[in-house]
């Protein structure tokens, strides 16, 4: 006995996907425990996805027409290459779907984005206690970069920030 083969498929985002894209960032904040810091809405999404100053892309993986997963992305800069690199926001494949290689596709997808676009490089952060996360990047070839550490400014620091200097 045969069963069909899934169809798997990657798109961009549309304005009609803001909800969607919403869900999913919500999934991937409860799966990193980070739940109680979503403060962004569906109109957010809109406005930064799709609005007049957008500068953020997403992709939607889907098996069949059931979406499965995301990736939320945008281009930065590298001074040192003097050339436009692809920055992975976030990537989230729901729970039952994992293992089939569609997180493997929407990278190789973005991978591809980036070649298209002249990109020197393609980076993204993963959390330091997600080890299955961690495996799966070194088995495609990523490098991880042990020496760097994030640096964040953001909420009232930010504002105090911006403010200092002011008079």
């Amino acid at each position: 006995m045969s069963y069909p083969m899934p169809h798997f498929e990657i798109r961009p985002a549309t304005p009609d996907d803001c909800a969607l894209v919403m869900h999913f960032i919500r999934r991937l904040a409860d799966y990193e425990k980070l739940l109680s810091e979503v403060v962004g809405t569906e109109d957010d999404v809109r406005r930064e996805l799709f609005g007049d100053n957008a500068i953020v892309r997403a992709a939607i993986a889907y098996e069949d027409e059931a979406p499965v997963g995301f990736a939320l992305y945008f281009f930065n800069f590298s001074t040192f290459l003097t050339r436009r690199g692809l920055y992975l926001e976030d990537l989230y494949i729901e729970p039952e779907y994992r293992g089939k290689g569609y997180g493997k596709a929407l990278i190789q997808y973005l991978a591809r984005e980036a070649a298209k676009n002249g990109c020197g490089r393609f980076e993204w952060v993963v959390l330091e206690w997600n080890k299955p996360a961690i495996g799966f990047y070194k088995k495609i070839g990523a490098q991880i970069m042990e020496d760097w550490r994030i640096c964040r400014v953001a909420g009232d620091a930010l504002q105090r920030l911006a403010q200092t200097g002011e008079d």
